[in-house]
């Protein structure tokens, strides 16, 4: 072995080694693939390079390297289980990798690998093992005696060290379909006796893959025939941490540099003794578990951040719960087993970005970013993580789960739904208690709450459209090659002249004959005007004519090249190759311009007014609105979405063109100021849509600050020819939809100035709102809070409204306590009226008598003066109630109830005449009776019982 490198030369040495070989280092893709809907994360170096082997794109050059950023959590390639419990698995890691497209093949590919393992790093020839491919009965695939050949003849291994391997492990394959190829693997052997030969394939750490060499050659159909491919391709991946391990020595990947620096910092952060690289084995110790603990923290914190970098978020769904699974996974191995008790992961991010972000700088660009969202998740999980861990204890003792040695599927569900358990973090906690999950209770819940959800979120979905669309991702190729549509007439007119190609139903067959009658179809098109659903701009609607019939299009999607226009025959007859007009709803499609035109106005004000670090989440662009969701981590305040559509409504009102261009890649991102959506990927050639300047201005003078002040950016969707014909913007919401992402949303024409009008009718009924009286006022309150809820309004008109409706409450309260204290005087002038006629009993006043309308805690007041002011006094109010009803208080000195009188009694006899009782304390009681007519009797009757219980 040569004397160990630092893991940054052995990453420089791989690149130099193959950029001399003539290969175009390429910069590596996000490990967020948001041009991939079938990836969770970036999982291999290949992916960037998926549409080149499926023939549905190419490069402006044969060969390639790079390193690659790699998570494999969640999905087929899900490592995280393993990880910390092994020294050889990680959830992140680098690939380093090079590719021949239709260029060199397998002789190059082979003994470039052996010059750089044997020659470069200094791996010895004995300790490298190599596998081939040894056939396949069921595919027909002889034996892949050319590689082992080039093995023997073109380096120096050795015989016996080279391996046939079956289909499974050397013969790679993207799908079910699709390209695919035998490999050839390097194995390195770190048995101390070289003894290893054995030990290839068999998942022994110390004879381990560390390149695996594919050979694309085949392709392979729906029915499962491989098809030799005209052009042949070379794809390798070698595994960094791997690579090091070996050079350096070391007995597993995080002995080396690579993650030395993290666990240094992890120590210093959570006061634990230094990392000692032990292995758990039966029941670990508390060292063993220590060192777990450092593993999994370690690679964690490095997926996290790589993630959340490159623009994902922990979340609920998807890619977005995978992270937050990891998240809570490390949070609660340094909580147990460490001792922390305090957000601390967000604290290990500037070692990981002082070690990595040279070398992907994207990590330095968002560490603030990166280190606020791990923080937020921290503070989350940990005032959840006490309580559940209780249930989780209470449910653990019962004397169910003692008898059956099972957590049940309901808790393992409530630990998730409620307190953010993952369920493989349940799963483990209760392994440390010698106790079983019921994963398959767990699972039902789980599917039946998806479903709820999934339910729920069908409502207004193109049903027909979705259908259709998954049937046709799984057709061949060959489809995709009879069906390619020419689509730039969307981008000038909304009708054209066209030719029916086919059409497709719902079960993916393509059908070239006449259209059925009453059943949704995806046609296809020689060359459309459509829009196809894309970039958050919806598909358009409409018809397709022709003298024979009419074809209704309900949406318009997009499959690779071909556009697809689902809808249904509704009269006629149309057939393939039938000459046809397809005529886009205009109104609808107007709109829709519209609202893209003042997304891409919004889009530049919301960085103008909050900063550059505002960048696109998503959005959605339909005919009502434009829903745009974008990185802020607070919410903003009335001055700032006041500037912001004072922003958009000026650059609407200058009139200013919009300019749309096709031009090069390369050539759009070299202009200062131009915007793309974080992380997307784009074709060779894209169309850059700048408002206010032309593109050739742009080309001419790239570098130009000023171009700061406009909006330019990439984007395939139809625009308004001028911001004038947008004509009206408002902002009617704006609220946080994940962490650290807000939604705001606009509308346009119209329907903007409908909203305007709303709100200047409502702001004067507010304005209106002076009378002085409180009960007018509350019904006029009332009446503005059901119209502000009806209506729709700009979210500054809301907030205006909002701020009147707060004002005219206050005036209300204001007058309600002026009239209380004013009924409050009366029922006191009524009581001292009452007083001075009391019955006396031998110094006890028996006061009874109707009172005038006022609150019952004035009427209790006034109960108190009259025992105050009596000494000794028996006391029955009657006051004004709704209808008939008559609310009741009675109330006694301490001197009678000490006699044995109840408050309540008095109630009762009270009761025999109007009807009713009530209840209380022997000195003070409530109720009501039934009849108000009564009172005059019930006040003699009660007066006269009184004075017989007293005399």
């Amino acid at each position: 072995m040569t004397a160990p490198k630092t893991a940054d030369e052995i990453r420089q040495s791989f690149l130099d080694f193959f950029e001399e070989r003539q290969h175009t280092i390429v910069p590596p893709s996000p490990v967020v693939p948001l041009d991939d809907p079938t990836l969770l994360f970036t999982n291999a170096g290949m992916n960037q390079f998926k549409d080149v082997f499926l023939g549905t794109g190419s490069r402006d050059y044969l060969r390639a390297a790079d390193t690659q950023k790699c998570i494999r959590a969640g999905g087929k390639h899900n490592d995280l289980d393993d990880v910390g419990h092994d020294t050889y698995h990680h959830t992140f890691f680098e690939m380093l990798g090079s590719w021949s497209f239709g260029d060199y093949f397998k002789e190059d590919a082979i003994r470039w690998a052996w010059e750089l393992l044997n020659g470069v790093y200094g791996i010895p020839a004995e300790r490298l093992h190599a596998t081939y491919f040894a056939g396949d009965e069921a595919d027909g695939l002889p034996a892949d005696d050319e590689a082992r050949r080039l093995w023997l003849d073109t380096t120096g291994i050795k015989a016996e060290h080279v391996h046939a391997f079956d289909k499974k492990d050397n013969f790679w394959e993207m799908a079910d379909t699709g390209p695919c190829g035998p490999c050839t693997e390097i194995h390195v052997d770190l048995t101390p006796d070289l003894s290893g030969g054995p030990l290839v394939n068999a998942d022994d750490p110390r004879v381990f893959e560390v390149w695996n060499l594919v050979f694309i050659q085949f392709n392979r159909d729906a029915s499962s025939r491989l098809h030799t491919l005209p052009s042949k391709h070379v794809d390798t991946g070698m595994g960094f941490e791997r690579l090091v391990t070996v050079l350096q020595g070391q007995k597993s990947n995080y002995d080396t540099d690579v993650f030395s620096p993290l666990m240094e910092a992890i120590r210093r952060q959570t006061g634990a003794p230094a990392y000692a690289a032990t292995m758990p084995s039966g029941r670990p110790s508390d060292e063993q578990m220590r060192d777990v603990t450092y593993r999994i923290l370690a690679d964690h914190l490095r997926c996290l951040s790589f993630a959340i970098a490159d623009g994902a978020l922990p979340d609920n769904e998807g890619r977005g719960y995978v992270l937050r699974r990891i998240l809570r996974r490390a949070y609660r191995y340094g909580r147990q087993y460490m001792g922390v008790d305090r957000p601390f992961l967000h604290l290990l991010v500037p070692a990981l970005v002082d070690q990595m972000g040279g070398v992907f700088p994207e990590l330095k660009t968002n560490q603030d970013r990166v280190t606020e969202a791990i923080h937020e998740e921290e503070e989350s999980f940990a005032r959840t993580l006490d309580t559940g861990l209780k249930l989780f204890q209470v449910a653990a003792d019962s004397e169910a789960v003692r008898q059956a040695e099972t957590i049940d599927g309901e808790t393992a569900f409530k630990l998730h739904d409620t307190y953010g358990f993952p369920i493989d973090l349940t799963q483990i906690i209760a392994g440390e208690r010698g106790l079983k999950v019921d994963k398959d209770g767990y699972d039902r819940l789980m599917e039946a709450a998806r479903e709820k959800a999934r339910s729920a979120g069908k409502a207004g979905e193109t049903h027909a459209a979705q259908a259709i669309l998954d049937a046709v991702a799984q057709l061949e190729s060959s489809f995709f090659e009879i069906t390619q549509t020419d689509d730039h007439p969307k981008f000038s007119t909304f009708e054209t002249d066209s030719e029916i190609v086919g059409w497709v139903d719902a079960g993916g067959s393509f059908h070239q004959t006449d259209l059925p009658d009453g059943q949704d179809v995806g046609l296809v098109l020689k060359s459309t005007c459509f829009y196809a659903e894309q970039g958050g701009q919806v598909g358009d609607c409409g018809r397709i004519r022709a003298n024979g019939g009419s074809f209704e299009v309900i949406d318009t999607r997009r499959a690779r090249d071909t556009v697809l226009h689902i809808g249904r025959m509704v009269d006629g007859r149309l057939s393939c190759g039938a000459a046809v007009k397809a005529v886009v709803a205009e109104d609808r499609r107007r709109s829709i311009m519209s609202n893209h035109t003042a997304t891409h106005l919004l889009n530049h004000a919301l960085r103008d007014v909050l900063g550059d670090h505002v960048q696109q989440k998503g959005s959605l662009v339909d005919d009502e609105k434009t829903r745009f969701d974008f990185s802020h981590k607070k919410s903003l305040s009335s001055e700032q979405l006041q500037e912001i559509q004072v922003k958009v409504s000026r650059q609407i009102d200058q009139g200013l063109v919009v300019h749309d261009q096709e031009i090069p890649l390369p050539d759009a991102k070299s202009v200062h100021s131009l915007r793309a959506v974080f992380g997307e990927k784009y074709p060779d050639v894209v169309r850059v849509v700048s408002i206010g300047v032309p593109v050739d201005d742009l080309l001419a003078d790239r570098d130009n600050t000023e171009w700061a002040s406009y909006s330019i950016e990439l984007c395939g969707g139809t625009h308004t020819p001028d911001t004038t014909s947008v004509a009206d913007f408002a902002l009617v919401s704006e609220e946080a939809v994940a962490k650290g992402v807000r939604r705001i949303v606009g509308i346009t024409g119209a329907t903007a100035r409908q909203a305007q009008k709303n709100a200047e009718q409502l702001l004067d009924r507010a304005e209106a709102l002076t009378d002085d009286d409180a009960e007018s006022l509350q019904q006029g309150v009332s009446e503005l809070l059901e119209a502000t809820s009806r209506d729709l309004l700009p979210i500054t008109a809301k907030q205006q409204i909002a701020t009147k409706i707060q004002d005219v409450q206050q005036r209300i309260k204001g007058l309600q306590k002026a009239d209380a204290a004013e009924r409050g005087a009366e029922a006191l002038d009524a009581a001292a009226e009452l007083l001075e006629s009391a019955t006396d009993v031998g110094g006890t006043k028996v006061v009874v008598g109707p009172m005038p309308d006022a609150p019952v805690d004035k009427l209790r007041e006034s109960i108190d003066w009259l025992r105050h002011k009596s000494g000794s006094a028996a006391v029955l109010l009657f006051a004004p109630g709704s209808g008939s009803k008559v609310p009741m208080l009675a109330g006694l000195t301490q001197d009678l109830v000490a006699k044995g009188l109840d408050a309540k009694l008095i109630l009762r006899e009270a009761g025999k005449i109007v009807g009713g009782g009530g209840g209380g304390r022997p000195d003070m009681a409530q109720g009501g009776g039934k009849d108000a007519s009564k009172v005059p009797e019930a006040v003699e009757h009660v007066r006269e019982w009184l004075v017989g219980r007293l005399s």
